[in-house]
């Protein structure tokens, strides 16, 4: 006759056996995830170079020269002025840079002030 002990070892074998097959099984659908991943990102790398070679050679200066002599009359290109650039300082500050005037800061939170216009050129005030 069989022992409750032998009962008992056969049961753990047998439990330790189905977690062991399950890691094993959870290894595996992950590594298939893994190689997944790893051949979209290869893919994604590809396209990624295929389009950086792409862009250089539509950008190439000769073939930019080439176009613009044969769509001139249709595009009526000229040279941009040194004048029509414009430096960081010469753009209109953010709304969120705009200091407070004192007049609104002091003022109780409940109620609302008016927009307060002045002579910054921000862009971002209501005149």
């Amino acid at each position: 006759m069989l022992r409750s002990v032998d009962i008992v070892l056969i049961v753990v074998m047998t439990a330790a056996a189905t977690v062991t097959y399950t890691i094993k099984h959870r290894a595996e659908n992950k590594l298939e995830d893994v190689r997944k991943l790893d051949a979209e990102i290869r893919l994604e790398e590809d396209t990624i170079d295929l389009l950086r070679a792409d862009w250089a050679l539509l950008t190439q200066p000769n073939r930019l020269e080439r176009l613009v002599g044969a769509y001139a009359k249709d595009l009526q290109l000229v040279p941009t002025l040194s004048t029509q650039l414009a430096q960081p300082e010469e753009l209109p500050m953010l709304k969120a840079d705009v200091p407070v005037p004192e007049e609104v800061a002091g003022t109780d939170k409940k109620k609302k002030a008016a927009p307060v216009t002045d002579d910054m050129a921000t862009g971002s005030v209501a005149r």
